[in-house]
């Protein structure tokens, strides 16, 4: 039953949201063919209008819009007359994928293993060097450490390709670059909770049982810590997987965030509102499998609407 509520609970903030991104898009300043205004004749671009239904009542523009969606067509870009929304989608979603992948493992792996050091040598020097990391990681922007990885590991030591995209090799440094953050405050949250953890009475109880650590930490520690790790990488992993806007253009990466960027500075809004309901719905549904997967790390979790 609890499923089911939240899977419609789900369906419900999607609706929302492509409701609220339609309506906000129609009532934005400005024509996305005002460039063309000067140039073109009236008769055409009211043709062109036309053609995007943009001279039909809001409302009508609205159902066809939601027609259009469940039929999961994203409608035409107004600027690239020979791509439609979804192929621009299909296009740059590999690419960010791949990079936000690959970042979220980087950030996940060493940001984990940092929490659980610095918790398993709390106040020691361990626990201040594997802070003092995640401290680092968390001041340094990625549009700041990013430029430094290229002129060090890039341009000086001629380790790594400078920019662009095409092989392994290209998504190292951008992948360094995206996960340094996010594995600073994944390394916090893990050592907050691991500590609270090792605190509890029943960790204590299997200590003296004559548990080892590596027993203690592996059993009992990290699964019931890494919950509330867990509630933060949903929405984390969205942002690295659709792509970040930042990364993308300092490192020439054809991903989504190139596409959303262009598309905003063209007003093409068939390609904001589709990338926008792209990524607002990747979110809704990881955090929906978030929650059913509480039951899987522990079964001790009922998933009931009364937490019973």
């Amino acid at each position: 039953m609890y499923i089911i509520k939240r899977l419609l609970t789900m369906l419900l903030t999607i609706w929302v949201i492509i409701t609220l991104t339609f309506v906000i898009m129609k009532f934005i300043p400005g024509d996305p063919f005002a460039s063309d205004a000067d140039v073109l004749p009236e008769e055409v671009l009211q043709n062109i209008r036309a053609k995007y239904n943009l001279d039909e009542p809001l409302p009508v523009q609205y159902a066809l819009y939601m027609k259009n969606l469940m039929m999961l067509d994203l409608g035409p870009s107004i600027k690239s007359q020979t791509r439609s929304v979804n192929d621009i989608i299909l296009d740059g979603m590999p690419a960010s994928a791949t990079l936000g992948i690959q970042a979220l493992t980087i950030a996940m792996f060493f940001g984990l293993i940092l929490g659980i050091i610095a918790a398993l040598n709390h106040n020691k020097p361990l626990d201040f060097f594997a802070m003092m990391i995640a401290i680092i990681g968390i001041s340094v922007p990625s549009f700041i450490l990013a430029p430094l990885l290229i002129k060090y590991f890039a341009v000086e030591w001629r380790l790594l390709p400078v920019a662009s995209w095409g092989s392994f090799q290209h998504s190292v440094l951008p992948s360094l670059a995206l996960a340094a953050s996010p594995m600073a405050v994944i390394a916090r949250f893990m050592r907050s909770s691991m500590i609270d953890v090792m605190n509890q009475n029943y960790i204590k109880t299997a200590n003296a049982k004559g548990l080892s650590t590596v027993q203690l930490v592996i059993k009992h520690g990290i699964r019931n810590a890494i919950l509330p790790v867990i509630t933060f990488i949903g929405p984390l992993a969205v942002v690295l997987i659709t792509g970040t806007f930042v990364i993308e253009k300092i490192f020439a990466i054809p991903g989504l965030g190139k596409y959303f960027v262009d598309s905003i500075f063209n007003r093409d809004y068939p390609v904001i509102m589709g990338t926008t309901i792209f990524f607002s719905t990747i979110l809704v549904v990881i955090l929906f499998l978030i929650d059913i997967s509480y039951r899987l790390i522990d079964p001790r979790i009922k998933l009931t609407s009364g937490g019973k």
